[in-house]
């Protein structure tokens, strides 16, 4: 089931160490630009063929975050 957390919660999650994956699930180039500590890119035209393997463990927390306009 899918949860929304705030910018200040995953803030939190991370200073803490929490034991989550971070996927970041915008283009190649944008990761590449800039991304957060941690964080895995599963870019949106590749989730069908990689996710698999960039995210193995299915019980896993997973947080995924991508672009915000505002």
């Amino acid at each position: 089931m899918a949860k929304t957390i705030s910018r200040d919660e995953l803030k939190q999650k991370i200073d803490r160490k929490d034991d989550f994956l971070l996927v970041e699930t915008l283009p190649a180039t944008s990761y590449h630009h800039n991304h957060l500590p941690g964080a895995i890119n599963l870019p949106p035209d590749s989730v069908s063929t990689m996710a698999s393997q960039v995210l193995p463990d299915r019980g896993a927390e997973i947080v995924v975050y991508c672009a915000n306009p505002t």
